[in-house]
């Protein structure tokens, strides 16, 4: 069994480096609380941990939300973004709230993405259905794609 000090120590590493929300930092020590062996106390102390840090708001979900937010904006679109807060186990009325204004900037950072990556037009349909492809693994919409790529065209 491992000590509830030794989890509060790894606890407060991981939170040293970045935000976690609450499912992530449980998943994180799981293997360290022993977890698999199935012992139930230590399910209860990483439990009571967690509480802990959610009460001195150490551990915030909004907080992990806002920097999953802020980190991959730029990059990609709202559909990516709100899947990735969802594997992070954040609750959907924080992903909502957290992506309020996002979708607005939606094609402009589309555009800028698809500007980074390509450039230029594409010159056959083969070509266009490529760029599509990669707008789409980033996350923006098709409607949003359809619009970027015949701005470009023009």
């Amino acid at each position: 069994m491992k000590k509830s000090s030794e989890l509060r120590t790894r606890a407060l590493q991981c939170l040293a480096r970045r935000e976690y929300s609450r499912a992530e930092l449980r998943a994180r020590l799981l293997q360290y609380a022993g977890e698999d062996s199935g012992e139930i106390s230590n399910s209860a102390q990483l439990e009571e941990l967690l509480d802990d840090f959610m009460a001195r708001d150490w551990l915030s979900d909004e907080r992990a939300a806002a920097q999953g937010l802020h980190t991959r904006s730029t990059r990609f679109g709202v559909q990516r973004i709100v899947h990735e807060l969802r594997l992070k186990g954040i609750a959907d009325d924080l992903i909502s709230n957290a992506i309020t204004g996002l979708a607005e900037s939606e094609q402009e950072r589309a555009c800028q993405v698809w500007q980074k990556k390509y450039g230029i037009p594409a010159v056959d349909a083969k070509e266009k259905a490529r760029q599509m492809r990669f707008l789409q693994s980033r996350g923006f919409t098709l409607e949003v794609i359809v619009k970027v790529l015949r701005q470009e065209e023009s």
